[in-house]
């Protein structure tokens, strides 16, 4: 049997099984694709393929897709002062930290970015099981200015690992910096084009809609902004995620059902081959190294413990008996988290042992506050009810 035949019936039975796997263990999808991944390659079943890798990288570039439609510039806009300034020196604490274990424990400089990272696509989970509550519509508008700084921090990264601290790394940032100003004004042009003209958004997202033009639409933007990210050699990553956000701005009240359809589209197939191959890229026999996962723990810990410190800024909003759900809620930055690693590993700027314990650094926090959380939440009821 070829290769190619064998990956695509390993990754077909590995998308379909791995949603009965995560409910039989009761755990997230992600991680399980993840392990699932990592017993494919070690079985064989997986082997580097570039076709295999381009379409990998599809995914990557599709989930930070699906995580610019988890914002909503006009929602952002309508936060109150108090909450926003709160929510920047919340992630100016996180920063601060993991600067100051970073200098401590002498770790490399990259450290300072992936420690404060927040991803807010784990909380969406949260929300599914425990609904709308107040800590988690905190969280919520917390974690949205904390994703845009690390996406930030992640193409500054990416950048300067790219092209080292010199000209070349200033003459992009001063482009990236073009490139945001650009949008912003984009954004205001568009704005104000759908004010006057708001048959606009019927035209190119009709309510009868029998040619799924609202994913054409979409996917459009996606690749559109990709390019443009290719052509000025910046972090591809980002452009994607700003695609996201422009279709969740305009469009989401006109077809609230598109970001859903985005996200099954996304989830269904090519978003699990990228966390298929961050599990394939992964050795057991590493894995089972207690080194590797004594650095894995120390991650998590150090991760865990800053955004509780930085969560008592919210005892106000939240009370003593509930602050602490603000940082444990963002301490699962699964998918950044990987992101940001697999760039870091790519560009040379850590280990291979780092970049392993990274990945199960990733896992081991969904699972750790995952269960924390339901511990917490199932004490309150207890108590609640008695």
């Amino acid at each position: 049997m070829s290769e190619e035949i064998l990956i695509i019936i390993s990754i077909s039975l590995i998308i379909f099984t791995s949603p009965l796997v995560s409910k039989l263990l009761k755990l997230p999808t992600i991680p399980v694709e993840i392990m699932m991944g990592a017993i494919a390659a070690y079985l064989a079943f997986i082997v580097e393929h570039p076709i295999f890798h381009l379409v990998a990288e599809l995914g990557f570039l599709y989930l930070m897709f699906l995580a610019g439609l988890e914002i909503d510039l006009k929602k952002l806009l309508s936060i109150s002062p108090s909450m926003l300034k709160k929510s920047l020196l919340y992630n100016v604490v996180l920063f601060g930290c993991s600067i100051l274990i970073t200098l401590y424990f002498e770790l490399g400089y990259i450290f300072i970015v992936i420690l404060p990272l927040i991803s807010i696509g784990v909380l969406a989970a949260l929300k599914k099981e425990y609904g709308d509550t107040e800590w988690i519509k905190i969280a919520f508008i917390v974690g949205l200015i904390g994703e845009i700084l690390s996406i930030f921090a992640l193409t500054t990264v990416s950048a300067g690992l790219e092209f080292g601290v010199g000209i070349d790394f200033y003459k992009t940032m001063a482009l990236f910096i073009l490139f945001l100003v650009s949008m912003i004004l984009i954004y205001k042009l568009f704005h104000n084009l759908i004010w006057w003209f708001p048959e606009i958004k019927n035209y190119l997202m009709p309510h009868e809609d029998h040619q799924e033009q609202d994913i054409r639409i979409s996917m459009a933007i996606f690749f559109l902004m990709i390019t443009v990210m290719m052509y000025l050699h910046l972090e591809i990553a980002f452009g994607a995620f700003i695609a996201g956000i422009f279709i969740t701005t305009f469009f989401e009240d006109h077809n609230k059902q598109l970001p859903h359809k985005l996200e099954h589209f996304g989830f269904g197939w090519l978003v699990p081959i990228f966390f298929i191959s961050v599990g394939a890229s992964l050795e057991i026999e590493a894995i089972l190294n207690w080194d590797l996962v004594n650095k894995a723990l120390l991650i998590t810990l150090a991760m865990i413990v800053i955004r509780l410190l930085a969560s008592l800024l919210f005892v106000k909003e939240m009370g003593w008996n509930k602050f602490f759900m603000l940082g444990l809620s963002h301490a699962m930055p699964l998918t950044l988290l990987i992101a940001v690693s697999t760039i870091a590993y790519n560009n040379h700027s850590i280990t291979q042992e780092y970049y392993y314990a990274f990945i199960l650094a990733s896992i081991l926090e969904v699972l750790l506050v995952m269960v924390i959380i339901r511990i917490i939440t199932s004490l309150v009821y207890f108590r609640n009810s008695n």
